[in-house]
């Protein structure tokens, strides 16, 4: 993926070396055992309701920019987001506002309570920001056999993707239908993002060519390494579709390409597919 081609986001927040500083209170292990199950691109609203204090200053690179490169990688796939996603919400007669997305180490506080790098990347609705702690993508590699620049954009992509969700609305009415089964409004919203995640890749594509021969196969093997029916058979031997809250390997992957086959936002439409 040549990833460097185009601009990149100056919506980053920085807070990588801070260790976690300042998490006091204890608060740390009641989020934790919140969310056992959700450790995996966590659950959007798994926080909701939790408010957290007001998160410490931001650290910054160079010019407001990450000065390292995975900080700049994740800053160019941003900065094609917010192009994406500007275009289609303008499209359709409206604005769209970037998420704020924070780097981070170990913990930091969030607008939904305190988030750990245990529960991998998470969108939190109540801030309506994007928290990445950049450890998560060696385990994509070593732990969950989806290497590749590829991967970790769309895992960057999917997230942003539970923004557009809030944005439109689709959250809400995800949050009536249900946190878990194979029908659930979780389920729905999951593979909805994994959709976005796909459009964003087309569209994005078609501006930057920043894609390489391999690229789409890597994100379709991060997409279906992380269904709920993979992730259940390897933690526990069993799968329990009433348990789900993302989708199988099967079903993320498809949606996922999906999206990058027909570059609409439209298509993603899982609350109303007579097909999961």
């Amino acid at each position: 993926m040549r990833w460097q081609v185009g601009r990149g986001s100056g919506n980053i927040s920085d807070r990588r070396g801070m260790g976690g500083a300042g998490l006091a209170g204890g608060g740390v292990g009641a989020v934790v055992l919140a969310l056992i199950g959700y450790f995996v691109f966590g659950d959007p609203n798994a926080l909701s309701g939790m408010q957290g204090a007001a998160a410490p200053p931001a650290q910054q690179g160079a010019a407001g920019q990450p000065a390292d490169d995975q900080g700049r990688f994740v800053s160019q796939i941003l900065g094609s987001t917010e192009e994406v996603w500007g275009q289609a919400f303008a499209a359709s007669g409206s604005r769209y506002t970037p998420p704020q997305t924070v780097l981070y180490e170990q913990a930091t506080r969030t607008g939904c309570g305190v988030g750990q790098a245990a529960m991998g990347p998470f969108y939190c609705p109540a801030d309506r920001g994007v928290y990445i702690d950049l450890s998560f993508f060696r385990q994509l590699d070593q732990q969950l056999g989806a290497p590749g620049d590829f991967a970790r954009a769309y895992v960057i992509a999917h997230e942003v993707g539970h923004h557009v969700q809030t944005l439109t609305g689709a959250s809400d009415m995800a949050r009536r239908m249900g946190a878990q089964g194979e029908e659930s409004g979780a389920v729905r919203l999951e593979l909805q993002a994994d959709c976005y995640a796909g459009v964003w890749a087309a569209q994005s594509n078609r501006t930057r060519q920043w894609l390489e021969p391999g690229d789409v196969e890597e994100g379709l093997r991060a997409a279906a390494a992380v269904g709920d029916d993979t992730l259940q058979r390897r933690s526990r031997g069993t799968v329990v579709p009433d348990s789900f809250t993302h989708g199988t390997s099967e079903q993320r992957a498809r949606w996922f390409r999906t999206g990058l086959q027909t570059g609409d936002p439209a298509s993603c439409d899982t609350f109303r597919a007579p097909r999961l």
